[in-house]
């Protein structure tokens, strides 16, 4: 018995010995970044505008890994469940505090202060209001004008309950009066397909997604909830231009990224400086400028704090207009 005991205390001071020397290792294989929706949407967009300078940065391929369905809930969980060794990432959007805000009650046994780890925040960008080509509407005006006139059904597509595009067009819906029916997708690839395809008029879309578009001629933008004109569409107004005034939350789309919950502190260490690296660089800064998206690196503490107010504003936004899951 004695002789049992001392081999497992060698054997746990040497795993204590060894597990930092591991972390210092990292990364040894390839990092899959989960994205918790559909390709083509806004936070997949933003992966894979970084996905190269990210391996390069860390020596390892990170690969996107799309884990959509239950409004987000079976990415975000999915990370919460992996081993915490820092291969298993998630880039997440607002939608991680929206959704807490909406679902606290029934999704009590999901927590994302608890169950992750700030890695860093990464990038922030505004939404554009879009509309399908067949809405003949050009204008904030003609487009609220047009639903209280009962001459088109309107109704407006997001990513999902509880999605950015859904809880941004709610706060939009609530500033200039507007009726609309909720219609729900996977992501927001999807919800913007059934724009561009007529069968919703409306909804709202990430810059970098809606600008290529836009030119295209595949969708028209009527306004961008960022302070100042878009980059990415300078002809398009302001909501505040658009007369326009709306409850005090962030309507920007912004992205950091989180691990399960207990990562080593020298393999998050290296995760954060890689992810520094990358929002430096002036080759991304320059790409992402071109897509309005604003690099906005900061450590994993200050990403946590921003999680937590977030929820905390959109809980009181959510609460006030009693808005409820569908």
């Amino acid at each position: 018995m004695l002789q049992c005991f001392r081999r497992w205390a060698l054997a746990f001071a040497l795993g204590g010995a060894f597990g930092p020397a591991l972390a210092q290792g990292f990364p040894e294989r390839p990092i899959r970044l989960v994205v918790a929706f559909v390709p083509g949407g806004a936070t997949d967009t933003m992966a894979r505008q970084i996905l190269a300078e990210l391996s390069e940065a860390l020596g390892q391929p990170v690969v996107v890994e799309n884990r959509p369905g239950g409004n987000g809930y079976v990415g975000w969980n999915h990370v919460a469940a992996a081993a915490p060794d820092g291969y298993t990432l998630l880039l997440a959007e607002n939608a991680l505090a929206m959704s807490q805000a909406l679902y606290k009650k029934a999704n009590s046994a999901f927590d994302p202060l608890t169950q992750y780890d700030a890695v860093a925040l990464v990038a922030s960008s505004p939404m554009a209001l879009v509309v399908a080509n067949n809405v003949k509407a050009g204008t904030v005006q003609e487009l609220v004008a047009l639903s209280k006139s009962g001459a088109q059904k309107m109704n407006y597509a997001s990513a999902g309950i509880g999605s950015v595009t859904h809880l941004v067009m709610e706060v939009f819906r609530d500033g200039v009066g507007m009726d609309a029916v909720h219609i729900p997708y996977k992501g927001g690839g999807q919800a913007v397909a059934d724009v561009i395809a007529g069968h919703v008029p409306v909804t709202f879309a990430s810059t970098q997604v809606a600008k290529g578009l836009v030119e295209g001629g595949k969708l028209k933008a009527i306004a961008v909830t960022s302070a100042a004109r878009s980059p990415a569409l300078p002809a398009v107004p302001t909501l505040k231009e658009a007369g326009v005034s709306h409850a005090d939350v962030d309507l920007r789309f912004w992205y950091g990224i989180f691990g399960p919950k207990g990562i080593p502190e020298a393999a998050k260490a290296k995760l954060d400086k890689a992810v520094a690296t990358v929002m430096a660089d002036p080759k991304v800064r320059e790409r992402l400028a071109k897509l309005d998206i604003t690099p906005d690196y900061a450590p994993g503490p200050v990403l946590s704090a921003k999680l937590a107010s977030e929820i905390r504003n959109w809980s009181a936004f959510i609460d006030a207009k009693n808005i409820k899951p569908e």
